[in-house]
């Protein structure tokens, strides 16, 4: 059905991209709210919920994309689609909301999160720059490189959950929805949520894979353009409104813990598990972008290391926002 959508012209890829990045949002946070409601159901802390169910919904987009992309064998827009949304997430989101109000570290980022978005970023490069040391004639990211990465997300989550656990008071236990009386979801609803939520996710996920393939197509541009640029955008929307949000109301730490936390999850678990699933060749460019989002983590570093006030000031945002226009002029003349 969306192939024969597809063939009325490239305006049509468009719209559908638009309506898949409205369900594919809409669909993580129905998910998001019904297992929320139904851990909460079976007496699992908000700790808990905040770290795992929370956390890996916020994730569901990129997932999703990910694991529609290399089912379709489209690896290059698996690969950009996370690159992407990790570049934008740091030197777009975090650049927008410093200009808003300077953005605020815990010391908790500084010390573990933000490093670990650097190795993140590092691990990428290394694995997408050389031959792959694990028997593999080409670049890219080999089925060895995903266990790594998702070895890497593992120790991340006995970190996160050993810190919260001995730090609870770091933890704001979520929001009851207010449209809810007593901020309660029967277990009927909260099922039904989960269904469409995952029917969300998937009709989303196909609409923007099978779409972007098409624009590019037509468009005669590489599938890794579109992955970095509209595809990556489209994902980190839940990012960008939560973040900039956070900072009119003066909560940047909020936006910094988000951004960092979700390129985390982007390289460690959606890349990784892409990358079992299906071996992620390297692709031309391929080189430059990974180093872009490493370079994004370690200036957002430097950044809440180098001032008293331990935060990410208008002038850093600015210098992130200007990183970021320079490199996307450079990809889009380099093609």
């Amino acid at each position: 059905m969306i192939e024969s959508l597809l063939s009325y012209g490239w305006w049509v890829g468009a719209v559908l991209i638009v309506l898949g990045f409205v369900a594919l949002v809409k669909g993580a946070d129905w998910l998001v709210d019904g297992a929320s409601a139904i851990a909460k159901s079976f007496g699992i802390s908000d700790l808990v919920i905040g770290l795992t169910v929370v956390a890996f919904g916020t994730s569901m987009p990129e997932f999703v994309v990910n694991m529609v992309s290399v089912a379709e064998g489209s690896t290059d827009l698996a690969i950009t689609n996370i690159l992407g949304s990790n570049i934008i997430n740091t030197l777009v989101i975090l650049g927008l909301t410093a200009l808003v109000y300077p953005v605020v570290s815990q010391k908790r980022s500084r010390d573990f999160d933000i490093p670990m978005s650097i190795i993140a970023g590092v691990l990428v490069y290394a694995f997408v720059a050389v031959n792959s040391p694990f028997g593999e004639d080409s670049r890219g990211i080999s089925r060895m490189g995903g266990i790594i990465l998702l070895l890497m997300f593992c120790y991340f989550l006995y970190n996160t959950f050993r810190h919260a656990k001995d730090h609870p008071e770091e933890l704001e236990a979520p929001t009851p929805d207010p449209s809810i009386k007593g901020g309660e979801i029967s277990t009927r609803r909260a099922l039904c949520l989960i269904i469409g939520g995952l029917v969300g996710l998937v009709v989303g996920g196909e609409l923007i894979v099978k779409s972007a393939v098409d624009i590019a197509t037509r468009l005669g541009v590489s599938e890794a353009i579109i992955g970095l640029t509209i595809v990556a955008l489209g994902t980190s929307l839940p990012e960008l409104a939560t973040s900039v949000m956070a900072a009119t109301k003066h909560n940047s730490d909020i936006a910094l813990g988000n951004v960092v936390g979700s390129n985390i999850f982007n390289v460690f678990f959606v890349l990784g598990t892409s990358a079992v699933v299906r071996p992620l060749p390297a692709y031309e460019g391929i080189e430059l972008d990974a180093w872009t989002a490493a370079v994004g983590s370690i200036l957002v570093w430097l950044f809440v290391k180098t001032n008293r006030e331990r935060e990410i000031k208008r002038w850093g945002g600015a210098i992130l926002l200007l990183v970021y226009a320079g490199y996307l002029t450079y990809r889009l003349l380099n093609v």
